[in-house]
């Protein structure tokens, strides 16, 4: 049994900062990699970020290049997702999600490279 938590969510002006966390629990010696994507009412689920298990490599949708960082806390077990300069377009449902070694043939950037997902947490940026 797999499951993802993510905290941090919230509400933040227009060139704010907000941390987002997800705590995997379960099979993660199974993991392949982690990814955050997001939703905003009425599109379609988005890229955001990217990482490697180990933490040594990272990918972002060029939205957010510059303003988001994605990391690892071996220690923890954790990944967090660091927004800053976040934008009124930034507000959606963000959503952590881990990787297999079965999916690792989809690329990292699409919802079918994750078999697994958290339950999502609201961002919300006001102008």
């Amino acid at each position: 049994q797999v499951q993802l938590v993510e905290s941090g969510g919230g509400m933040v002006q227009a060139g704010g900062s907000l941390r987002l966390s997800c705590a995997p629990s379960g099979r993660t010696f199974s993991f392949y990699g982690m990814g955050w994507f997001r939703q905003a009412p009425g599109k379609e689920r988005e890229f955001v970020a990217a990482i490697s298990w180990s933490g040594a490599s990272a990918r972002y949708a060029d939205s957010v290049k510059g303003r988001f960082t994605i990391s690892r806390d071996n220690a923890e077990n954790t990944v967090a997702l660091q927004m800053n300069s976040l934008k009124p377009e930034d507000t959606a449902v963000y959503y952590c999600a881990a990787r297999s070694l079965s999916s690792s043939r989809y690329s990292s950037e699409i919802p079918s490279g994750y078999p697994y997902w958290g339950q999502g947490t609201q961002v919300t940026v006001s102008s």
